[in-house]
């Protein structure tokens, strides 16, 4: 991308930030600079300059008009628990956290939508749909603290995608501030638009890089009335993962298929104070398998077939959760596990993605990988869709970034993954610390395709700069 002299953030531009939103919200201390200059990212952690914090789409574009003009960069942020590096203000200048836009604006349960404000928790925002007896299913890991615009940036998807699918299968319509303060609405609230470019699809998973999102219009599904979910021990990683293929064969749908390798158990147990699943040398890996709908005949049927078939696979005992406590408690387990895993020294995450078929021998790739590199994986994750995240601990390797030994490692990971069909991030995004990957799943024409849509949008080149794609950016 075309290099552009970055400016100097000076006085009169935080003065003039503090008009547009108020001193109040305006910050420039070392307590609130250090925390925004992280989010789940590895160890990595980067100051901005200012922090800023508006109210109303109006300000962010009063803001993106003074920063696009004097070519300051602006990194986007929502609840900081990104895992690829998006919200962090590597280049410096506005920190632009979109917190206080946190309002749910209206529920139309006739026609099954939610409009909502972009800072909102995810988690507040199902349980609010909930209470109307409707679903938005997408349920990151990390629901109870990310916003659901972060949410838009990274395309999520998390435990529920296998049945549901992702977010992009839920958004109708978006407002977006552009880069150059303008502010537009990228489609209509209706279910299908055949009415020139798809620009809503083309902004979730654009991870900030094309404008900021300051309203979002998501479709709702019925809330299901029952759900069973059982825990099934293996001996074998790969075997526990054929598993997972056999059963979406075999004609089930599960609305959630997780896989927990048995290291990354015992550390989210001990963390947690849990040992509602037992830990034990001779096992392996678990599945956890989840059936829900409105019919519990039909569902308890689902779950003895397949029951009966993770024994073909050499499943152990089943175990059923009895209880809302027990369902809880075991998806407290998988809930925390990247917390608990990034505590224990495992801070290096990717997010793979490969055909379902194809688990067992990315599995099998990543063990012999850590063995020949002297590192050690542990893996998790949507075994039901493919999206398999591998949390990786070597020794004196807090990051990946800048490392040029484990850069190297990584991109043969990925070359293993491209080969089996797969791509290099499901659910996380490219962000800062994948792009440098980007080579190993796309040619050069696509990556001038892309980085051609980035600058129609921010000719600039100030809007989350450097992630996906080069910065494009220098000091001035």
């Amino acid at each position: 991308m075309e290099v552009t002299s970055q400016a100097t953030l000076t006085a009169e531009h935080v003065e003039a930030f503090k008009k547009i939103v108020g001193e109040a919200y305006v910050f420039a201390d070392t307590d609130t600079l250090q925390h925004y200059s992280h989010d789940e990212t590895e160890t990595l952690s980067f100051l901005p300059e200012v922090v800023v914090k508006p109210r109303t789409a109006e300000e962010i574009s009063e803001i993106m008009k003074i920063c696009n003009r004097d070519i300051i960069p602006v990194t986007p942020r929502g609840g900081g628990t990104g895992l690829s590096g998006g919200a962090l203000p590597h280049l410096g200048g506005v920190l632009l956290s979109m917190e206080r836009l946190n309002s749910i604006l209206e529920i139309d349960e006739r026609n099954l939508q939610v409009t909502t404000e972009p800072g909102v928790i995810t988690e507040v925002l199902q349980n609010a749909v909930i209470e109307k007896g409707l679903f938005y299913p997408p349920d990151p890991s990390s629901r109870g603290s990310c916003f659901i615009g972060g949410n838009i940036a990274e395309n999520s998807g998390g435990p529920k995608a296998v049945k549901y699918g992702v977010v992009k299968d839920y958004v109708l319509n978006l407002q977006v501030v552009l880069p150059n303060g303008e502010i537009i609405w990228t489609g209509a609230n209706v279910l299908k638009n055949s009415t020139g470019y798809n620009l809503t699809q083309l902004f979730v998973g654009s991870e900030g890089t094309l404008g900021i999102v300051t309203k979002i219009v998501l479709r709702l599904i019925p809330y299901p009335k029952f759900d069973l979910l059982m825990l099934v021990p293996y001996r074998s990683l790969e075997k526990a993962s054929e598993t997972v293929s056999a059963i979406f064969r075999a004609g089930f749908t599960p609305s959630a298929l997780e896989l927990v390798e048995i290291d990354a158990l015992r550390i989210v147990s001990q963390m947690v104070d849990s040992y509602v699943v037992p830990v034990t040398d001779d096992i392996a890996a678990h599945l956890i398998i989840e059936v829900d709908g409105n019919n519990m005949e039909l569902l308890m049927s689902d779950m003895e077939q397949i029951a009966a078939l993770t024994e073909q696979y050499e499943g152990g005992e089943v175990f059923f959760a009895e209880d809302a406590q027990q369902k809880a408690e075991l998806w407290k387990l998988r809930r925390r596990t990247a917390e608990a895993v990034k505590i224990a020294g495992y801070t290096i995450e990717e997010d793979t993605v490969v055909p379902r078929a194809a688990l067992p021998a990315l599995i099998r790739g990543v063990k012999e990988l850590g063995a020949r590199n002297n590192f050690h994986a542990v893996c998790y994750g949507h075994a039901g869709d493919g999206n398999l995240h591998i949390r990786i601990k070597k020794e004196g390797t807090p990051n990946s970034h800048g490392d040029v030994v484990m850069m190297q490692h990584l991109r043969e990971l990925f070359e293993l993954v491209k080969g089996l069909g797969g791509t290099i991030s499901g659910e996380h995004g490219i962000g800062l610390i994948q792009k440098e990957y980007m080579d190993v799943v796309f040619s050069h024409g696509q990556l001038e395709l892309m980085r051609g849509i980035k600058k129609v949008f921010d000719p600039n080149n100030i809007l989350n700069a450097g992630k996906i794609f080069d910065s494009g950016l220098q000091a001035g």
